[in-house]
């Protein structure tokens, strides 16, 4: 079972990865003893971060972590990153596609650069690092015999919520519709691609005001708030053996929203 579920010894590079679920997920790839590449934009924060999660004696690390930062905004800044793991490492076993922004306004008020700060983040900017990590990603085909992609969308891009922001769910629903367009292009070549559609967890975007969160729970049918086990433990199930066989799905992780 543990040689089933494993990913030690694997290489894998998160994005937004200094907070939030990004954070969730590197300390868990890292604690069960993958060699994790951290990206974020904040690079003092990053080098920060890497170095907490790259310590044994304080987490019990038995991965390794580096920092790798950089601005996955623009395609010149995802090239540079492409090309900084690719300088460091030939094949990459995990890439998971985190890094996201929100941004919401009055339908009358919707600015065209929130528009695009959003959509250009949570969704170009996953396909073309994707693209730029090929190389890398069938190199640990080669090495190893398969590769993952999970890409972390949202419980938005599959149900309006309340808030108006429009560019946050088209993309994640475009998100979750690209990963299968992937899926299925790169499933013959032993590249898995998923999608995870967190419900309710506690992170810089998703701050739930103490007054409101009996109401938030009362959607939940489990009723609590998402923990870093629930997502790594579908972030493990899919880059491991146990998951080679899954590919196109969006996964919710979100106590039974979708009910």
């Amino acid at each position: 079972m543990s040689e089933l579920f494993s990913v030690a010894g694997k290489v894998a590079l998160v994005t937004g990865a200094t907070s939030g679920i990004g954070l969730m997920i590197a300390r868990g790839l890292v604690e069960h003893g993958a060699t994790c590449y951290l990206v974020a934009r904040n690079a003092a924060e990053c080098v920060k971060v890497a170095a907490e999660l790259g310590a044994t004696g304080k987490l019990g690390a038995t991965g390794k972590c580096h920092a790798l930062p950089g601005d996955l905004s623009t395609i010149a800044g995802v090239e540079a990153i492409a090309g900084a793991l690719r300088s460091r490492e030939a094949a990459l076993d995990i890439l998971v596609n985190n890094a996201g922004a929100m941004y919401d306004a009055p339908i009358e008020e919707f600015t065209e650069a929130g528009w695009d700060s959003v959509a250009d983040l949570n969704l170009k900017s996953v396909f073309f690092l994707t693209q730029k990590l090929l190389p890398a990603l069938r190199g640990a085909v080669r090495e190893r015999g398969g590769a993952s992609i999970i890409n972390i969308g949202s419980m938005g891009g599959s149900r309006v919520g309340p808030k108006e922001n429009y560019s946050y769910q088209a993309a994640k629903a475009g998100l979750h519709h690209l990963s299968g367009s992937l899926a299925k292009r790169l499933g013959p070549e032993n590249i898995t691609v998923n999608a995870i559609a967190p419900g309710f967890f506690t992170s810089r975007m998703t701050q739930i005001p103490e007054a409101q969160l009996p109401a938030v729970l009362n959607l939940v049918p489990r009723r609590r708030l998402g923990q870093p086990n629930d997502i790594v433990g579908a972030v493990i199930y899919l880059s491991s053996e146990a998951g080679s066989f899954v590919t196109g799905s969006v996964i919710p992780l979100s106590g039974g929203m979708t009910l």
